[in-house]
């Protein structure tokens, strides 16, 4: 039989009786460490061996489980073993489930012998500090390796976090970086650290830190761990995660909801997604970091409630889309999550192509034309630019600049000799479809000169009217002249202004 004994977290005295029964009639321990304040304690006639000198060969963890692993289980084909690791055997222990599966598919008996966890003790030197946390209150548990391997963490911030074995100020440091991500420096968290190795019966204290300076701290070892409270909520009950969001969405739409909330469908919410992405545009090109938060945050509101609605549908979930987006985002970048390798910004677009491609077809909806896939809802202008920048990757391009300002100038004639109305509105979206192509031609987004020229006569118009209004001048009966006049003096005042 192969027995998995958990040890506890700290000196001796915390084993279980069934733990230490295990124990002393156990003719051989393999310890999968020896570096735990449980094993000085052990029975003193207990035959031991630890797996410590494969943590010596410098090679990743899990090349070394997997030797741990296969050494534990030859012990046990030829007879009873047991084997003990720190904490609880099925907490924050990547053997075990190797183990007893392995186990199971060669017909080995198993037995579980559990221990306190980390956990425990954790939750005791928080709350000696003032701090109660309760695990069924959503408190999520991670492994600080894991943590670091991020780039974002994959924590509600809405809950509390344990983050285990920070057992070095460099996993500390990942780990900031990774958290920092999702929250502020200053934000505090708890440093959790083992028993005191001059006075293994002695847990230290936990001590509160901002997260900006975790690194910063003296002692890490690996019975360290962090504790990440959950964000306040603003305004006392402003969730911060999507999830959070989504419940609050959810709550709307519920039975019992807002009757408004209710009536909505995809097509009534459509208008509404256009006006939040032109909002959240707007807020970029004024540079208003405070819009942006807002208009980010209605533009999410409005794809969490197309999935919300789906979801009552029986169609799909939020987590379809993410699960969508995150696949293809990956499939689409080989060169970072596969062995592709680029040169640079041309290739990675080429390949990009390529995938989509591939995509299409494979669902059954290959394109036929370069110009396939451009939404159709896209405004004029923007849809404009798509069109002429798909066609000259396809080679139907000017060769040169000069080239394209002659079609500028020949659909100008055009216009100027249109006779009637609908052949000037026809000649007109020629000209502005050449207009786009000559700012194509020179590398500039038509669309982003178009709004800049709005922004530009914006401001001037409101000179305009600050100056009539200060002079008592009726700008509806003035004469052109005057108005004229205005404008030249409010140009004039902006342009010093920006000296």
């Amino acid at each position: 039989m192969l027995t998995v004994l958990g040890l506890g977290p700290a000196d001796a005295r915390l084993l279980t009786r069934e733990a230490w029964a295990a124990l002393e009639a156990a003719p051989l321990v393999l310890l999968r460490t020896a570096r735990h304040p449980a094993v000085a304690g052990l029975p003193k006639a207990l035959r031991r061996r630890s797996f410590d000198r494969e943590y010596a060969r410098g090679e990743n963890f899990e090349a070394v489980y997997q030797r741990i692993v296969e050494a534990v289980l030859a012990q046990a084909r030829r007879g009873d073993v047991l084997y003990a690791v720190p904490g609880h055997p099925l907490v924050g222990e990547a053997t075990t489930p190797a183990l007893l599966a392995r186990a199971r598919s060669e017909g080995i008996p198993t037995r579980v012998i559990g221990g306190m966890s980390f956990v425990e003790p954790c939750l005791e030197q928080l709350a000696a500090a003032g701090v109660y946390v309760d695990p069924l209150d959503g408190l999520q548990v991670c492994d600080a390796l894991d943590l670091a391997a991020q780039h974002h963490p994959a924590l509600n911030p809405d809950k509390p976090a344990l983050v285990a074995q920070i057992d070095a100020r460099g996993v500390a440091s990942e780990v900031k970086l990774t958290l920092m991500n999702q929250l502020a420096p200053e934000h505090a968290v708890w440093v959790v650290n083992g028993p005191d190795p001059a006075h293994p019966r002695r847990r230290r204290p936990a001590v509160s830190v901002a997260l900006g300076v975790l690194d910063h701290q003296e002692a890490f070892d690996h019975l360290t761990s962090l504790f990440v409270p959950a964000l306040p909520r603003l305004e006392g009950w402003g969730a911060a995660s999507v999830e959070g969001l989504h419940d609050t969405l959810a709550r709307l739409r519920a039975p019992d909801g807002c009757p408004w909330d209710q009536k909505q469908t995809p097509e009534s919410m459509r208008e509404a997604i256009l006006e939040e992405a032109c909002e959240v545009i707007d807020a970029i090109d004024a540079g208003d970091t405070g819009a942006l938060v807002e208009e980010l945050g209605d533009l999410l509101f409005n794809v969490l409630f197309q999935a919300q609605i789906a979801t009552e549908a029986a169609q799909f979930r939020m987590g379809d889309v993410v699960a969508a987006v995150d696949a293809k985002l990956k499939r689409r970048h080989p060169h970072i999550f596969g062995d592709v390798t680029v040169s640079g910004v041309g290739e990675v677009l080429t390949n990009w192509e390529a995938i989509k491609r591939q995509e299409h077809a494979a669902r059954g909806k290959a394109r036929t034309s370069a110009l396939d896939g451009i939404p159709a809802a896209l405004p004029a202008l923007a849809q404009s630019q798509k069109l002429q920048h798909r066609a000259e990757r396809a080679g139907f391009k000017w060769e040169t600049r000069e080239q394209r300002l002659r079609k500028v100038r020949e659909e100008l004639r055009e216009v100027i000799a249109a006779r009637s109305k609908a052949h000037l509105a026809e000649e007109l979206g020629d000209l502005l479809f050449t207009l786009v192509n000559y700012a194509e031609g020179h590398g500039i987004d038509a669309e982003l000169a178009l709004r800049a020229a709005n922004r530009k006569f914006g401001r001037r118009f409101r000179g305009v009217e600050a100056l009539a209004e200060a002079r008592g001048i009726v700008m509806k009966t003035a004469s052109l002249r005057t108005l004229t006049g205005l404008w030249r003096e409010a140009k004039a005042g902006q342009k010093a202004g920006r000296a």
